[in-house]
């Protein structure tokens, strides 16, 4: 999940997706093998982004080897102010001069290959999207027009500690397996725009369906998706990570035929959702008592209750005073979610299921 907003706002600094780190790594090395740079320091390379801007990229530990026609460079990942797993992770790109023409791509330690269907890339492949790769394959057309090199390429790309990085996020259970997917569609890591993570849950989405998942179950945490998995058995790819974003689940939805669908969240943020807010980061929607209190109202709640409620400071304090004398606010809230589920997805007959957990995650 991604951490806790501060409550003090500040300006955010935007980063380089791993697809420019590999861009910038892969034009250093065919410089070094062209004969278009003899420098082996440190030093920075400037790369053209998706949308034409130029960005200059530091890249380090450059090796040039003339016996095996092939070189090296590597990079310090830097994911800005947003919240990336990849944030300070070396990425290095080995590139080889060789007889057949294009650009072959291979997956070096840390970088993971594709194993199961619904991803952009076939089974096989190296985990290395189609912008980063059309970013490379550009690049490096560029440079071997300069030097009038008329054969091909073979690019490694490795990062560091891939491995263990990629066990904290949605790759495994995408079917990307031994390490880290390049990721990127501008090139640019903007803070908390969160556009990898809507993409992960795309493709979690994908790679169910095209494997033959029937029943999809969404969760905002851990404690959710255990409970998904202990009342409903889901395999993990049956399981979408949503975190806060429900609305690029609940969106995506129209593009599948699921038999059966589960959403399941903490009953603070499904209060939210229940009001219709789709982002439910702290620092896009807010907790509204004013709310709570008309539904507890709706419920039949006296006046003294419904101004505890007004007066609450979490979303528990007002779940427990509705136990305390026996209203049933989760199934209101689950009701409005329902509703805003259906809606917000244009699919008002689809077979939903809506679950509510407390934070020690029990089903409420």
């Amino acid at each position: 999940m991604w951490p806790e907003s501060s409550e003090q706002p500040k300006e955010l600094k935007t980063g380089l997706t791993t697809g420019s780190c590999a861009t910038a790594c892969a034009l250093m090395s065919a410089r070094l093998l062209l004969n278009l740079s003899d420098d082996l320091k440190d030093q920075l390379v400037s790369i053209t982004l998706p949308k034409g801007k130029v960005v200059e990229i530091p890249v380090i530990d450059l090796k040039l080897n003339k016996d095996t026609q092939s070189a090296r460079a590597t990079t310090i990942k830097d994911a800005g102010d947003d919240p990336d797993a990849t944030h300070g992770a070396f990425l290095s790109v080995e590139v080889s001069l060789v007889d057949n023409m294009g650009v072959e791509f291979v997956a070096g330690k840390g970088v993971g290959t594709v194993t199961k269907t619904g991803l952009a890339l076939d089974i096989g492949e190296p985990a290395i999207n189609p912008v980063p790769r059309k970013m490379i394959i550009e690049h490096l057309m560029l440079i071997a027009k300069q030097a009038h090199y008329k054969n091909g390429f073979k690019v490694t790309v490795s990062i560091k500690d891939g491995e263990t990085i990629a066990l904290k996020t949605m790759n495994p259970r995408l079917g990307i397996l031994g390490g880290l997917s390049i990721l990127g569609t501008t090139g640019i890591v903007r803070p908390f725009s969160c556009a990898a993570y809507i993409a992960s849950i795309h493709q979690g989405m994908d790679v169910g369906s095209a494997n033959g998942v029937k029943h999809i179950g969404f969760a905002t945490g851990n404690q959710s998706e255990q409970a998904l998995k202990d009342r409903h058995q889901l395999a993990e790819m049956a399981i979408i990570e949503m975190g806060d974003f429900a609305g690029a689940g609940i969106k995506y939805l129209k593009h599948f035929s699921f038999e059966k669908i589960t959403f399941c969240g903490g009953f603070g943020k499904f209060c939210k959702l229940a009001q219709g807010h789709l982002d439910l980061h702290s620092s896009k929607s807010k907790m509204d008592f004013e709310f709570l209190s008309e539904q507890m109202a709706l419920l039949g709640a006296s006046d003294l209750i419904i101004e505890k409620v007004k007066q609450a400071n979490t979303s528990i304090e007002v779940l427990n005073l509705a136990i305390e004398h026996d209203l049933d606010l989760p199934a209101q809230i689950r009701l409005l979610v329902s509703e805003t589920i259906k809606t917000r997805a244009k699919l008002p007959n689809m077979n939903l299921d809506v679950m509510l957990v407390n934070r020690k995650g029990q089903i409420i």
